[in-house]
């Protein structure tokens, strides 16, 4: 059984000695982006680095698991655990020099995420969970948001990269939400989103077509701040709600009235 505080302990020095790298290399006009589904769809070198330096530290303190990684894909094992890692979530904002990108990283077991942790560098947050113990943001213990009424709340979504040729790209859902809430937010960074909405900052928060990278440690945060994630399994890839009981639900029946 895997010691979860020391586990805990590992991927928070990790992330940080990463995303002191990243830090460093923000705004460098040199860096080199290429393009992965489309013009908008990018990945840096920074995100690959990271990446490898993520999966270098487990092979050497946790060899045999299993990992899933944005860049690199799927490493398989007959091992009961499996890594989910992002190694820098919010690619865009990083091009362009803005500060809001993170590092997010889950641990399964059994296919169930057992620990999660969401780092912005720059921000100098550490967002993080460990299944039954609860969320926390810099070591301070974190709690959904209360709020009943969807016009008090402070939503944020994203949208999908084929958004301009796929007509389920969420233009209609936004649309339909903001005219009935104090605001909506789009950071560009689902992890992050997902480590707001833990924390009380968001009140709810939606997205399609997502993938299990961007959420899996995010998903665990807000179930263990006592939120409620909803997965959305005629949408496609990973698209959920989430928020408490009841502006998840509000967010649900809003999404099912665009539809109809």
């Amino acid at each position: 059984m895997l010691n979860m505080n020391k586990l805990l302990q590992n991927v928070m020095d990790w992330v940080r000695e990463i995303g002191e790298e990243q830090v460093r290399n923000l705004g460098r006009a040199d860096l080199k982006f290429d393009q992965k589904s489309s013009c908008i769809d990018l990945v840096s070198e920074v995100d690959r680095w990271s990446e490898e330096q993520l999966i270098k530290n487990i092979h050497r303190e946790y060899p045999g698991h299993a990992i899933l990684a944005e860049e690199s894909g799927e490493e398989m094992s007959d091992s009961e655990y499996r890594w989910v890692i992002d190694p820098l979530d919010g690619t865009t904002n990083y091009a362009q020099g803005l500060p809001i990108f993170v590092i997010s990283v889950a641990l399964q077991m059994n296919k169930e995420t057992v620990l999660g942790v969401i780092y912005a560098p720059v921000l100098g947050q550490m967002f993080t969970a460990v299944k039954g113990e609860g969320t926390f943001l810099n070591a301070k213990r974190l709690q959904i948001s209360q709020k009943e009424h969807l016009n008090e709340c402070v939503l944020a979504t994203g949208f999908p990269y084929d958004r301009a040729t796929h007509k389920e790209n969420n233009v209609a859902y936004f649309n339909h939400f903001i005219t009935r809430v104090r605001g909506i937010r789009r950071m560009g960074s689902a992890a992050y989103d997902l480590a707001c909405v833990a924390g009380g900052m968001l009140d709810g928060y939606w997205e399609l077509n997502l993938s299990l990278w961007d959420v899996a440690a995010g998903a665990l945060l807000v179930e263990e701040a006592g939120g409620q994630v909803h997965y959305l399994t005629e949408k496609r890839g990973v698209s959920l709600v989430t928020g408490n009981s009841t502006i998840s639900h509000v967010i649900l029946g809003g999404l099912a009235l665009v539809k109809s």
